[in-house]
């Protein structure tokens, strides 16, 4: 199956199609700024946030397509944060699914604060089965 797929099923997941989006909106507060510069009035959304919320706003879009016992885990971040925002401005995050292969799903992903494109990039998720996940952890932990 090649990324022009529009769709992919697998067991009995629903299609994800693509070119649905989730987006999730936040305020900068000082818990998700840096906190390493000599001024507070210099502090400004941290670049590890930015990218955990563009994450956090793909997963959510595909969750309504897949089982109970599925959930998806981040494989590939290519992100620019493009402009700085402060405490107490808004952030605007939205993450497209671009193409679907077998489990693995592409996002178109940006943020956007009050002013400007703040972020932008690409994600990909795996869909994974939890508790196959979770055996193969407890493999891992156990040396095997």
């Amino acid at each position: 199956m090649s990324w022009a797929e529009p769709t992919i099923y697998h067991n009995d997941m629903k299609p994800i199609p693509t070119g649905i989006a989730g987006s999730y909106s936040l305020l900068v507060t000082p818990e998700v700024a840096i906190d390493f510069l000599a001024s507070d009035e210099a502090r400004v959304l941290a670049t590890p946030f930015l990218i955990g919320y563009m994450e956090l706003t793909a997963r959510n879009a595909i969750r309504p397509f897949l089982d109970d016992n599925e959930d998806s885990v981040g494989t590939t971040v290519n992100i620019r944060h493009l402009a700085a925002t402060p405490v107490g401005m808004s952030v605007h995050f939205k993450a497209e699914v671009t193409a679907v292969e077998g489990r693995r799903v592409a996002f178109r992903v940006e943020a956007r604060d009050e002013t400007e494109l703040i972020g932008e990039g690409t994600h990909e998720r795996f869909v994974i089965d939890v508790p196959r996940f979770v055996a193969k952890l407890a493999a891992k932990r156990a040396g095997q």
